[in-house]
């Protein structure tokens, strides 16, 4: 006997588009499993929306929402971005956000694993695939959800290509209320600026020992280059991370400095109001891989004159109390996603046969 009906021969049309003849053996193979269906029919090659599987989805958008002290970042892809622009799929990316949003879900797996107005969440999303006309992917996911001592706010890109929800901890309610405000500029700030990481605290020692290599030969054979035109070279720099600037360091450098300024003439005496300059630009100069990829140690976009993390250190202080930045997320529409070039002729010669 079997194991479906009419109405699930009329339902996996509409997921599909393949004829109801089609749909009906697939559910019988699939001994009525919608999944196993349109699995079916996708190597069978029927159906637009099982065909629709096999491509690749790298266009699309970011949602987010932000609310009290919650807030949620999705990624939503598709496969061209004229579709990412319409309205069913600007509603669509409503609805996940919401979902995501209402059932505190923290990632792409839990929400494609979801059940959303009553029915399993690869179903409702192969709905969309349908009535869209390209396959749709629920890409990337976070969540942010504190307490009261917790700021939280995000920011999406006008153009919905990329996005950055962010929280910070304060040391009171009435500081992280004073906080939001000041968050949303630091995740406007990371939407710019595409920090990887929050601090250097976050890299694997063999990464920053492989950065260094590299940009040391690097700017090696930019000097080469330099040295021929006659220009001024760039600095060589010891190191790019403060994971390497250890105590050890630190003193050597100091004892350098002063070496300098004992060359120099300068009298000992005015040492300790010259070093402190010295010692933060031998810390600028050797810090270059933070600066780029952490999101604390970044000079502010709207006032250069401090990184982030002062930024939010000296908010705070007017506010009355402390914070400090714990996490965010940014996402960026297609990160990661290598898209093959199509060969067109190819692919019509091999639809004809030839």
């Amino acid at each position: 006997m079997a194991n479906f009906g009419p109405k699930d021969i009329k339902k996996l049309r509409e997921m599909t588009e393949a004829g109801m003849m089609d749909c009906k053996k697939a559910l019988t193979a699939a001994d009525g499993d919608m999944d196993g269906a349109v699995a079916w029919l996708r190597d069978q090659g029927m159906g637009a929306a099982a065909r629709k599987a096999g491509k690749v989805a790298a266009e699309g958008a970011i949602g987010i929402k932000v609310e009290g002290l919650k807030a949620v970042i999705v990624e939503v892809n598709s496969q061209t971005d004229f579709v990412a622009q319409n309205d069913k799929f600007l509603a669509v990316m409503s609805d996940v956000v919401n979902h995501t949003f209402d059932n505190n879900i923290a990632d792409a797996e839990a929400i494609n694993a979801s059940t959303i107005n009553g029915e399993p969440f690869a179903e409702y999303l192969s709905q969309q695939v349908a009535t869209i006309g390209e396959k749709l992917v629920v890409r990337r996911a976070a969540l942010i959800s504190g307490d009261e001592n917790t700021a939280v706010n995000g920011y999406l890109h006008s153009n919905g290509q990329n996005a950055v929800i962010i929280e910070a901890k304060c040391d009171s309610a009435a500081t992280a209320e004073a906080m939001t405000s000041a968050l949303k500029d630091v995740a406007m700030h990371a939407a710019a600026m595409s920090p990887t990481t929050l601090s250097f605290k976050d890299f694997d020692a063999s990464y920053v020992a492989e950065e260094t290599k590299g940009r040391i030969v690097a700017i090696e054979k930019e000097n080469e280059e330099l040295s021929r035109l006659g220009k001024t070279l760039k600095n060589v720099p010891q190191y790019i991370s403060m994971a390497q600037l250890t105590e050890e360091v630190m003193a050597k450098a100091e004892a350098a400095l002063k070496e300098e300024l004992k060359a120099e003439g300068k009298p000992e005496k005015i040492w300790d109001r010259i070093l402190p300059g010295k010692i933060a630009r031998f810390i600028s100069d050797n810090t270059t891989l933070d600066q780029e990829q952490c999101l604390l140690d970044q000079k502010f976009v709207m006032d250069d004159s401090k990184t982030v993390a002062e930024y939010i250190t000296d908010k705070a202080k007017a506010a009355g109390g402390t914070a400090e930045i714990t996490s965010f997320t940014r996402l960026e529409v297609g990160e990661g996603i290598e898209v093959a070039e199509e060969d067109f002729a190819a692919e019509v010669a091999a639809q004809m046969g030839k």
